[in-house]
């Protein structure tokens, strides 16, 4: 189902007063403490969340790139052969809170994105297997079990695997609806190939179907134009996927973790607003230089 919120929706007032004028939500992208920025927005003035916050790993995320055939490295590859290499870029951030002050940390930023959102938005939250079991009762309890909608599971087969158990190889995308009333445009969303084509017949073979709650989708490959560099960037076809499901065009989307502004390219080229924020200087400059500002 489609539905827009109104700019005139009713608010609770506050004890003792009228309820505030309403405010523009602010547009762009912020280099700030993301739980400062959302204490300064109004209520119900944001269309969409999604966000990628760390993921509680207890360690240092780091992601070098770099060039072959020359530098003062050198590094094995196929058939045992030796490459120099020198490293181009290297971007990382520290991930190593405790778990007790971790979830309070996200606690915190996960109310605030309930307050701002609009009653038909929601909030995508993308994490792993660390603390996504910690994370769907917090947001439980603060937006109710009866607005949970999907655990998605992003699974991509790519980079390392383990030896001594099932390689990992998926993220978990939480997705909660603000009220009873949330925006899907089904129409929008990108479709993929039936398993048995011959069985549905032609026509609907040639359109394809709606994705289920578990996503094949390869994470940015390491040579591919939409690599910047950044630890954490995800791909654009994923956001895409999001924005264009749960958001209309002219809406505002945020991301208040936004790494290299994935959601941000992913809304200005479907015609959404944004509002994307991170403390982190190189993740700002990365997604001001991919938006054109």
């Amino acid at each position: 189902m489609a539905s827009t919120a109104s700019d005139a929706v009713p608010r609770e007032p506050p004890r003792g007063g009228p309820a505030p004028p309403a405010a523009p939500a602010r547009e762009g992208v912020f280099l700030s403490d993301n739980l400062s920025v959302l204490r300064t927005l109004p209520d119900a003035c944001v269309d969409l969340v999604y966000i990628d916050p760390p993921f509680g790993t207890g360690q240092l995320r780091r992601l070098d790139s770099i060039r072959t055939g020359s530098g003062g490295r050198s590094r094995r590859g196929f058939a045992g052969r030796e490459y120099a290499f020198e490293v181009v870029s290297s971007y990382g951030y520290a991930d190593t809170m405790a778990l007790e002050e971790y979830l309070g940390f996200l606690y915190d930023r996960l109310a605030q994105v309930h307050r701002v959102l609009r009653p038909t938005g929601s909030l995508y939250l993308h994490l792993d297997f660390h603390v996504v079991h910690y994370a769907r009762l917090l947001l439980d309890e603060i937006f109710g079990p009866e607005r949970f909608l999907n655990e998605i599971i992003w699974a991509y087969d790519y980079g390392g695997r383990a030896r001594d158990r099932w390689p990992r190889k998926h993220d978990n995308i939480l997705w909660y609806a603000k009220s009873g009333t949330w925006t899907f445009n089904r129409g929008s969303v990108d479709r993929i190939p039936y398993m048995a084509p011959g069985l549905v017949g032609k026509d609907k073979a040639a359109i394809g179907k709606l994705p289920t709650d578990t996503w094949w989708l390869t994470i940015v490959p390491t040579s591919g134009s939409e690599r910047t560099g950044y630890p954490t960037q995800k791909p654009l076809k994923l956001l895409e996927r999001v924005v264009g499901a749960s958001s209309n065009p002219g809406d505002l989307v945020a991301d208040f973790f936004c790494g290299s502004g994935t959601t941000g390219v992913a809304a200005q080229r479907l015609g959404r607003r944004y509002l994307l924020v991170d403390a982190n200087p190189e993740a700002v400059r990365i997604a001001r230089e991919r938006l054109g500002l």
